[in-house]
């Protein structure tokens, strides 16, 4: 489909200060916008940002079928946009859509309107290192219905917001032992808008105890590492690396297997399985407890200082050798470097 295109008279880019950007509060000139109705999507389009007139009965508003992506645009060292793995991104939204009963989006539009977007709005794209253009595609029921079926009209929206690093140091995790995340047949694997909500009081709670984030169990035994609130998990326990499986309650990181292929490229050793929190803390007290990184499109990599779980804190490390040397390698691949995969897509 041809996308539309309607540039703002108005741009806000010279007001921008690049080395001080509030956290998710900035956000450039335009979007991009499809629209699902007569069971098609159509009209894609970009256009300035602007408010969306919404329907008090919308039925996102009611029932909750919105979801989304998070991924970012970088720049080349020829100062060309780049975009890391969008089709990956596509395919989760369509899986994300398909839990939710939502329609599937085009994957080759939501890349093309992903371009569309980045080629008009490159110059936000931060020079600082470790910077970027966060990008955040979501998918909406705006049709105005009040009961409790499928949504029949929707809207799927692109926004960009320039972005520094997310964690400047290594982060303290709280081991929530009463509120879930996400159970066995729920809506762990979506990337759905309700499954946030839901974080938010934990995560309070959390922080009121010093803690940066929830690192999630199981809903059965509350023995099980899931994933944290904006990340998945790795361990380096005695030489090899660890993270939980993907047993139908947690997220499938873009990130997460990008970093596991990182690590095999490496030469580490990286096994899929479950993980308690009980064998973490042993790993700990012996002593071969060696790392442990979150790993997030917006965290990137995130180092692991310690664990609380109940009364225990459970140190993990305050060097994270292997942790900065993929985090180098992820940054390097992103800004044009080597790319082993063929990750990167080029926008222009």
């Amino acid at each position: 489909m041809k996308i539309e295109v309607t540039k703002t008279t108005n741009s806000k880019l010279a007001s921008i200060d690049f080395d001080n950007i509030p956290l998710g509060r900035t956000f450039t000139d335009h979007m991009f916008i499809c629209d699902y109705e007569d069971g098609k999507w159509q009209n894609p389009r970009v256009e300035p940002l602007a408010m969306i007139p919404t329907h008090p009965a919308a039925m996102a508003l009611h029932y909750g079928q919105a979801i989304f992506e998070g991924m970012k645009s970088t720049l080349s060292r020829k100062r060309e946009p780049l975009l890391f793995r969008p089709y990956e991104n596509a395919a989760r939204l369509n899986a994300s859509a398909e839990r939710m009963g939502m329609p599937a989006f085009p994957e080759d539009l939501f890349v093309d309107g992903l371009k569309a977007l980045v080629s008009m709005e490159q110059d936000w794209i931060p020079p600082v290192d470790g910077s970027a253009l966060y990008l955040r595609p979501f998918m909406y029921a705006d049709e105005p219905f009040i009961g409790m079926r499928a949504a029949t009209s929707y809207k799927f929206i692109i926004i960009g917001s320039p972005a520094g690093p997310f964690f400047t140091k290594p982060v303290k995790l709280w081991a929530e032992k009463h509120y879930i995340r996400a159970a066995s047949g729920g809506t762990g694997e979506a990337k759905a808008a309700g499954n946030y909500a839901a974080a938010i009081r934990p995560t309070e709670i959390a922080k009121s105890k010093g803690y940066d984030q929830v690192l999630w169990l199981d809903a059965q035994e509350h023995a099980y590492i899931q994933e944290v609130g904006t990340m998945n998990i790795f361990f380096k326990v005695d030489g090899n690396f660890i993270t939980p499986t993907l047993d139908g309650s947690v997220l499938h990181g873009i990130t997460r297997k990008s970093v596991i292929d990182v690590l095999r490229h490496k030469g580490y050793t990286v096994t899929e399985r479950k993980i308690s929190i009980q064998e973490i803390k042993e790993a700990a007290a012996q002593g071969t407890l060696e790392e442990a990184f979150g790993t997030g499109t917006a965290v990137g990599i995130a180092h692991i200082q310690e664990i609380g779980w109940g009364d225990d804190v459970i140190p993990v490390s305050t060097e994270f050798p292997v942790g900065k040397a993929v985090n180098d390698m992820l940054n390097d691949i992103k800004t044009g470097g080597e790319d082993p995969f063929n990750w990167m897509a080029p926008v222009l």
